[in-house]
């Protein structure tokens, strides 16, 4: 049976007493869920309609610790996202919801991982810079991995979401969150730099303006209002309650479209952040070559072009459901 998420209503496998926001839908688990400790996968499920197999909900799940990562979550944030999009278990998947299981999207890194160093070992400065530099690299790729995934990834943020949270949700696609939300780069309180990718994809979401330099160099809390100002997030919740639906609807308006052509658009977005105008043309040039040819362009067209007739009884979305992607393919 789904498991029904409400305001009296756990959803966790480990904390059933504590909760995830509030929302009216339910959730039915993932084939995969079991094969993860820190994190939950789900298919929402609305009442009185079929579970969505096209959405994954996927719950930062320590909330007796703010869902602050630890070194399993982190390592099963790259597993599961690297995943997404390219395994055959996934490839139904055409939108990821992100959220953070109890008061707090995430606080953060799990105090605890930063005794994980060699620096006992030897004072040899070389040999520790040599020993602790791979790890800090892993790290950061399974960040990059959300920004890799072929599947749009959409975050909802409530509660507080603070250092690894900010450049966590940094790599996500679309981002909302609750009008009570609180954020902060807060690493330069702790007497380093953020090394896991706010300082280098923040500003290319908003901008390299004195704002976020103030943010990141005073590690000052910013509000949902700040966010929502600044671009980072597109918009807050009307309220905190309503949050996990706003977001929900989002996700629903990306997979009633063709996955090729989102996963095109995702990846033409990321490439031309980085390259230049004509190099970014170029890109998408080579790839419509290819996907100019797909079913999906006449199945698009036809779909827009009976966007209103299944009110009278003549067509509906369903006449024109798109395929799922197909799996990388493995040697």
């Amino acid at each position: 049976m789904p498991q029904r998420v409400a305001v009296t209503t756990g959803v966790v496998k480990k904390n059933p007493t504590i909760l995830i926001p509030p929302s009216n839908f339910h959730l039915e688990p993932h084939p995969s869920n079991k094969c993860y400790e820190c994190l939950s996968i789900y298919y929402p499920h609305h009442p009185q309609q079929p579970s969505s197999k096209n959405i994954l909900i996927v719950v930062l799940d320590r909330p007796k610790k703010r869902n602050a990562i630890n070194s399993k979550l982190w390592l099963e944030i790259g597993s599961l996202f690297r995943s997404i999009g390219s395994s055959v278990e996934f490839c139904s998947i055409r939108c990821v919801l992100l959220i953070g299981n109890g008061v707090s999207f995430c606080t953060g890194i799990d105090l605890e991982m930063l005794g994980g160093t060699n620096d006992e070992i030897t004072d040899d400065t070389a040999r520790r810079y040599l020993s602790n530099r791979p790890k800090i690299i892993k790290m950061q790729e399974s960040f990059t991995a959300l920004e890799d995934c072929p599947i749009p990834i959409v975050a909802a943020i409530h509660g507080h979401c603070i250092g690894a949270g900010v450049d966590l949700i940094c790599c996500c696609d679309i981002r909302i969150c609750s009008p009570t939300t609180n954020f902060a780069v807060k690493e330069v309180k702790l007497g380093l730099a953020a090394d896991m990718g706010t300082l280098q994809r923040l500003p290319k979401i908003v901008g390299y303006g004195s704002y976020v330099k103030e943010l990141c160099l005073t590690g000052d809390n910013f509000s949902a209002m700040d966010a929502t100002k600044i671009g980072f997030v597109s918009r807050f919740s009307q309220s905190d309650v309503t949050l996990m639906d706003e977001a929900l609807q989002i996700c629903e308006k990306v997979v009633s479209l063709s996955p090729i052509a989102v996963s095109g658009t995702k990846m033409s977005l990321n490439y031309s952040r980085d390259h230049n105008v004509k190099e970014g043309l170029e890109h998408i040039a080579s790839h419509n070559a290819v996907t100019l040819m797909t079913e999906d362009l006449v199945s698009s067209f036809l779909k827009q072009s009976s966007t209103g007739k299944h009110k009278n009884g003549s067509s509906s979305d369903d006449d024109f459901c798109f395929k799922d992607l197909l799996p990388h393919a493995k040697l």
